[in-house]
Formats: C-alpha cells, sequence, structure tokens
C-alpha cells in the first residue's frame, strides 16, 4: 500500500512539474499554448533573435540573442476613430492642441506659442533644398485637423491618428489598459517570423507592400502605392503574424528612450531602455528621445529608407507631427 501511495504521490508531482514547465516555456514563447488577447490584437509567442542590422545605419548596430516573452499587440495601428472614443469619453486634450508653455519658451511670443504641430510640405521647386526644409509648424495643426485648422479627419477616421505625443499615446494606453511596446517588442513582432528578412514580408523592396514614397523625395511623390499621405489601416498585405502596416504609414512610437547603440540589449529578456538620462541622439544632445519605428509614407528609397523592421529613429516626447502614430501591446490571458 505504501508503495502504490508513492508512486501516485511520484505521478502527481511529475505531472505538476510537467504542466509548471509547459506554462513556464509557453509564457516564454517556447511552445504553443491557447492564449487570448483583447480583440483585434495578435498573440506573439515570444522567442529570441538578433535585433537590429550591421547593413544599413550606424545606430541600427545588432544586439544577439534578445528574448522577449509573448504578448498582445494591436493588429492596426490606433485610427483616428478610436482616439476620437477616447477623446469623447475623457474630454483629453493632446499636446499639439495646448499652447507652448512660456517657463519653457520664454524668448517665443504668445502668438509664436500658440497651438500646433509639425507638418510636411513639399518644396515648391526641383532645386536642392535644405535638410528638414520641408517641416513647417503649422497653427492650428492637431489630430483632428492634420494639415491645419481648414483641415479635417472626415473621410479619414479608419486612417491612423497623427499629430501625436508620447504623453498623448500613454494616456490613450492606460484608458485602453494597455502599453506601449518596447523597441524589442515591437521588431520581434514587425519581422513576423521572418527574422533575418530586410523588410517585413522578405528581402526585396516593393511598393506594394507598404504606404512609401515611391519617387524622388521630397519632390514628387508618383503615388505607385495609391496614396500620397497616410492610408487607412490594413490597406496594405499583413506580415507574418497578422499584423498590418509594421512598415510605412506612419512611425510608431515605443516605450524605450533612444541612444545610438543597443548593444547593451544582448543577451537579455525582455529589454527596454527605460533611463531617459541615458538617451542620446548626436544630432540634438542634451534632448532625451523616444524610439519610433517602421518608417513611414514619407520614407523613400533615396532618402530614410526605414521602412524595415531593424530601423529606428529618436523623437522628442513633447513634439508632434503629421506622420507619427502608434499601437499598443497588452498581456495575454491563458485560457484553459
Amino acid at each position: 500500500m505504501k508503495k502504490k501511495s508513492l508512486i501516485i504521490i511520484l505521478a502527481c508531482l511529475i505531472l505538476g512539474a510537467t504542466l509548471s514547465l509547459f506554462i513556464h516555456q509557453s509564457l516564454w514563447g517556447n511552445t504553443s499554448v491557447a492564449v487570448s488577447c483583447p480583440e483585434n490584437m495578435v498573440w506573439i509567442q515570444g522567442g529570441t533573435f538578433r535585433m537590429g542590422s550591421d547593413s544599413h545605419y550606424p545606430e541600427e548596430r545588432s544586439a544577439d540573442n534578445v528574448t522577449v516573452k509573448g504578448f498582445c499587440i494591436d493588429k492596426y495601428e490606433v485610427t483616428n476613430a478610436q482616439f476620437a472614443k477616447f477623446v469623447e469619453a475623457t474630454g483629453y486634450i493632446t499636446v499639439a492642441e495646448l499652447p507652448l508653455p512660456a517657463d519653457r519658451f520664454p524668448n517665443l511670443s504668445e502668438a509664436q506659442r500658440a497651438p500646433g504641430s509639425l507638418v510636411f510640405m513639399p518644396p515648391n521647386t526641383d532645386k536642392p533644398v535644405a535638410e528638414l526644409s520641408w517641416w513647417h509648424w503649422v497653427k492650428g495643426a492637431d489630430w483632428k485637423h492634420p494639415e491645419g485648422v481648414n483641415s479635417n479627419i472626415v473621410g479619414r477616421e479608419n486612417h491612423p491618428v497623427v499629430h501625436i505625443t508620447y504623453e498623448d499615446a500613454k494616456a490613450y494606453a492606460k484608458w485602453v489598459g494597455k502599453s506601449l511596446p518596447t523597441e524589442a517588442q515591437w521588431e520581434f513582432a514587425a519581422r513576423g517570423k521572418l527574422l533575418d528578412a530586410v523588410y517585413t514580408w522578405g528581402n526585396k523592396y516593393s511598393a506594394k507592400n507598404a504606404n512609401t514614397w515611391q519617387g524622388t523625395f521630397p519632390y514628387k511623390n508618383k503615388q505607385e502605392d495609391g496614396y500620397i499621405g497616410t492610408a487607412p489601416v490594413g490597406s496594405f498585405p499583413p506580415n507574418g503574424y497578422e499584423l498590418y502596416d509594421m512598415a510605412g504609414n506612419v512611425w510608431e512610437l515605443t516605450e524605450d528612450w533612444y541612444s545610438i547603440t543597443r548593444t547593451q540589449m544582448a543577451n537579455s529578456t525582455n529589454p527596454v531602455a527605460a533611463n531617459p538620462k541615458e538617451s542620446l541622439d548626436p544630432r540634438e544632445p542634451g534632448v532625451a528621445k523616444h524610439v519610433i519605428k517602421g518608417g513611414s509614407y514619407l520614407c523613400a528609397p533615396n532618402y530614410c529608407s526605414r521602412y524595415r523592421p531593424a530601423a529606428r529613429e529618436a523623437q522628442s516626447p513633447d513634439s508632434s507631427t503629421s506622420h507619427i502614430g502608434f499601437r499598443l501591446v497588452s498581456n495575454g490571458v491563458l485560457v484553459n
């Protein structure tokens, strides 16, 4: 009898350990498991990958053996319609809708501190122009008025919301009970199971796979993909995880603070650059910035070309533009 009891107890212990290991591995992305995600989110099982690239810009230099645990991520970029529901429910006012604070901009007049945002405008010439001269501060530009006070989002309800700062995205995320992705989460998801591919769809650029700029930037967009600005979310084929617009359309905010290297993330699990004091953009030293990913409709083969999972840029947390939006992540729930 004692022997039989010991066998039963041992069997239970083994079964318990096996189930525990199964759940543990599933959460780490090493085995498949049924996980429930909120509506219009996709479960990313997680895994280990080489983050970045050694074939493009210096700030993309790779970090080996980066591991992310499983997570849910929005299938689409957050849209104007979704953001409008948030504003209606909370009365939230975005950074672009507020005047610049006088204590931070004492040398500007009240008129110069009026609410507004940065809007892309192509040059009225085919001659060389100064870098970034195509960006204009437009009074009254915000998420409801993407090109200024005389514009609106009627007919663009399903386009990604733009003129959003890090603060705005965080406020929306809190309201829906989600969070901004880390750079590692975003990049792993963007790769869509093609861990060593250049693009989210493979190794050859195609205007049919993402909303990007065709032609010579910033002068003429040939619109070979059908769009001159933002496109409705989901207008282009998804990647291997069934995620849309992980390349092009709009840049997407992440939780990480930007620096010119990510080598410290090598051999780590769920890394995040969480310290703003360690942020460094050599083009603007002393200004802490967040990482944005994915490129936008303004990225062209002759300029930017950052519509790749490894690509990254820096964005000031208090600035908004007509080509930056976001998507969110959340934890999954194991299904019994």
